[in-house]
């Protein structure tokens, strides 16, 4: 059977650049559709009708006086010009519920600071290279921002980046005419800066002892959160939101939630002697059965603990084992100890292990070899004897 072709033919009037506009026949209904770009908008209206000479006609009459097209004989409202605080506000009501707590708050700051610098009547599709650069002059200068101080290219990476999030998001969402919010991302394929060095500290095996040592003596809860960091490489969110449904003491594993994963990966693992040690004796100091969290917060024994408390009971447990402060040995350099002390394992059975995603990012940001590892590689390199 023969397949019908759908007519394909439009017309244009007008100079690109200026006043130009097309016409062409919807491909579901075929009626005559007129299109033409206001403020680096593409917008498109039905002309209501299947008359090719007469949609002709508009077009050039559209194109001569730039005025809008008639609809059933009546001219249509102009959209309302989409601004920077508009779009925040889209943005924040619907996409950024669906982060977790921390990355809302961030969201709720980055949202205020860029329409500070940027301005709220802002039109997105004037943004241009000129405020990408001042925008990181500012920031690195300290001259923008909730702290008011200077701040690295890291928290300058992570700030664009949610711009650029919005940005992309507006070229894929539409309006409720069906229109999009954005035709496209002012700012798609600048680079944000990165970090030259960045400091990433891995725990020490002594470090680790020590802190162990004192850590009943800051909470159980501590203690707790403490060996399941080390033994299973796991994230002190996705911690500090176990349930004691997530332990199966008798399998002897513990189930990581999608929802409480950065990755948002859910799996399985298994514990170690020592994790299970630990669990059996938590039993004993909370509810311990059902949905209980495995770590209660104080104030709400229905709820996990608050990140806020567990990064307090590291600075003490630091101070109590009597180690020198350090920048940015926080609870993620446990998890970096995690995949250094697991090295010699198949990338593909550590990643599983401690829940990452991608072996570029356990390679490239996790595991530091020790000196004993690489004199010992050396040692082992094969000789031949003059």
């Amino acid at each position: 059977m023969a397949r019908t072709k759908r007519s394909r033919r439009s017309y244009g009037a007008g100079e690109w650049g200026r006043n130009r506009v097309r016409v062409f026949p919807d491909p579901k209904t075929g009626l005559f559709q007129i299109e033409w770009r206001e403020n680096g908008r593409r917008l498109t209206r039905s002309l209501g009708h299947q008359d090719w000479t007469r949609a002709k006609k508009q077009a050039d009459e559209f194109a001569a006086g730039f005025v809008g097209p008639d609809l059933n004989g009546k001219a249509e409202a102009e959209p309302e010009p989409l601004t920077l605080e508009k779009l925040f506000d889209i943005y924040g009501e619907e996409v950024t519920p669906t982060k977790t707590e921390r990355v809302q708050h961030r969201d709720r700051i980055g949202t205020r600071m860029f329409l500070d610098f940027l301005g709220r009547d802002r039109r997105p599709e004037t943004l241009s290279r000129r405020d990408w650069d001042r925008f990181i002059r500012e920031r690195r200068a300290g001259r923008i921002g909730p702290s008011g101080k200077p701040v690295s290219n890291r928290t300058i990476e992570l700030d664009l980046r949610f711009l650029i999030a919005v940005l992309n998001w507006a070229t894929k969402s539409r309006d409720e005419e069906g229109r999009l919010l954005l035709d496209s991302n002012p700012l798609r394929g600048l680079k944000t800066p990165k970090e030259k060095n960045p400091t990433r500290v891995v725990l020490s095996e002594e470090e680790y002892q020590a802190m162990l040592g004192v850590s009943r003596q800051v909470d159980w809860r501590f203690h707790v959160a403490f060996v399941l960091a080390h033994e299973t490489g796991h994230r002190i969110g996705a911690i500090r939101n176990l349930r004691w449904g997530d332990i199966d003491f008798e399998g002897r594993e513990v189930r990581w939630r999608a929802e409480h994963e950065k990755t948002g990966y859910e799996h399985v693992t298994p514990l170690t002697d020592e994790a299970v040690a630990t669990l059996e004796k938590a039993r004993g100091s909370g509810d311990g059965t059902g949905n209980a969290p495995v770590l209660p917060s104080s104030r709400d024994a229905t709820r996990g603990v608050q990140r806020a408390s567990v990064f307090q009971w590291w600075r003490k447990a630091e101070t109590l084992a009597g180690l020198e402060p350090k920048p940015r040995r926080g609870w993620h350099s446990l998890r970096r100890k995690f995949a250094s002390d697991l090295m010699d394992l198949p990338l593909k059975v550590l990643c599983e292990l401690g829940g990452w995603r991608d072996a570029q990012t356990v390679l490239r940001c996790y595991q530091r070899p020790r000196a004993g590892q690489l004199r010992k590689a050396l040692d082992s390199r094969p000789r031949v004897r003059a």
